[in-house]
């Protein structure tokens, strides 16, 4: 089987993630988007709502987690996959390694602040009792491209 095949749920679940980017980037929001996903359905999204809740910690991938564990009844999500469009910061790969995600899938690299390979990799960090798979890069361009048109469209107003 060819690795695009074996790829391509993961690009199928990264393009719902891309789609809750597009809904953070009509509010006015830095468009970071993600879903967690359990045995094929998705059980959790979410998207930045920093601006408009007034709280640094509502980042896409905290209200997909929060929504997760809600959706399971449980605080962790031993079996599921977070897709998100943007490398996780060091807080939210902190929640993802709390939250027992057994697997991490990221759009865009984060080189200000990226806490999964870029600046940090707490996912992977052995000194800690729970490590990520990681799969990084999937529609990285699509994911990449968003945040560059909302940032410039900030610069330009």
């Amino acid at each position: 089987m060819s690795l695009a095949r074996l790829m391509e749920p993961d690009r199928r679940w990264m393009k719902k993630a891309l789609r809750e980017a597009e809904r953070a980037y009509r509010v006015g929001e830095v468009p970071v988007g993600a879903v967690v996903v359990q045995d094929g359905i998705l059980v959790g999204r979410g998207h930045n709502q920093v601006e408009q809740l007034n709280d640094p910690t509502a980042h896409a991938e905290m209200i997909a987690i929060t929504a997760a564990c809600d959706t399971l009844g449980s605080k962790q999500l031993t079996d599921c996959t977070l897709y998100v469009t943007l490398e996780p910061c060091p807080m939210c790969a902190g929640a993802i390694v709390w939250a027992r995600l057994p697997r991490l899938v990221f759009g865009a690299f984060d080189e200000k602040a990226g806490a999964a390979s870029t600046l940090y990799n707490i996912p992977r960090d052995q000194r800690l009792n729970h490590q990520v798979e990681i799969v990084s890069g999937v529609e990285e361009e699509a994911a990449a491209g968003l945040l560059r048109d909302f940032f410039r469209e900030g610069r330009e107003r």
